[in-house]
């Protein structure tokens, strides 16, 4: 059976850098990580587009910005009105906190989470991809690929995948690079071969170690 740093290897080799998260700042990833809850990444890029079009995207103009403006602006996204609350939430935070980069990831992490809105895998994207640490990100394509793997049983929490993760990949250099990659390319294959109905398995580069593919041969 497959290590998930052996997974990571075979991942890396057949799909190569992700350069995720795909923004231009870390203010613009945190905004990102809010308004994918629920959605895709196409539409992100389109609510995005909105906000740079009115120069808002930046925290103090969400903050001023009235909920009902902000919200046409977010459209793309689907739940707009819900998703610009939540916004101006974490930018109220974020306007107000001195300094955050400077907290400890634990402290930071339960900064974040304490925000009306923000769930553990939008804080771990923060965590992971605007402040660079060490935080692996847990999402749906994470635990489909390594249930069929066979790596994990059962309906662990958000808290217990992310943990058992962190310590399997304890003694990997530069660990942000990693988890950074890792999430991408766990994305790219969830996408291309791992999907949740009907999987390429045959073209699949993890089939051989799969659990999945193996009962499905019989």
């Amino acid at each position: 059976m497959q290590t998930p740093y052996q997974v990571y290897q075979r991942l890396f080799k057949q799909y190569g850098p992700q350069h995720w998260w795909p923004a231009d700042t870390a203010f613009e990833v945190m905004v990102g990580a809010i308004l994918t809850q629920n959605t895709s990444w196409t539409n992100v890029e389109k609510a995005i587009v909105n906000l740079k079009k009115e120069k808002a995207l930046n925290c103090n103009k969400i903050v001023a910005m009235q909920e009902k403006q902000l919200a046409s602006l977010l459209k793309p996204v689907g739940y707009f009105n819900v998703k610009a609350r939540r916004l101006k939430n974490f930018c109220h935070w974020y306007q107000n906190t001195r300094q955050p980069e400077k907290n400890d990831t634990e402290k930071l992490r339960k900064q974040l989470l304490a925000i009306n809105g923000v769930g553990p895998e939008t804080a771990d994207d923060m965590l992971l991809y605007a402040f660079h640490r060490p935080v692996f990100v847990i999402d749906a394509y994470t635990h489909r690929l390594f249930t069929r793997l066979g790596l994990i049983e059962g309906e662990p929490d958000y808290e217990e995948l992310r943990q058992w993760f962190e310590k399997k990949l304890q003694r990997v250099d530069d660990k942000v690079k990693v988890f950074n990659e890792y999430h991408g390319l766990i994305v790219q294959h969830a996408k291309q071969h791992c999907t949740a109905r009907k999987p390429l398995c045959e073209t699949c580069c993890l089939k051989r170690v799969c659990v999945f593919h193996c009962h499905s041969l019989g």
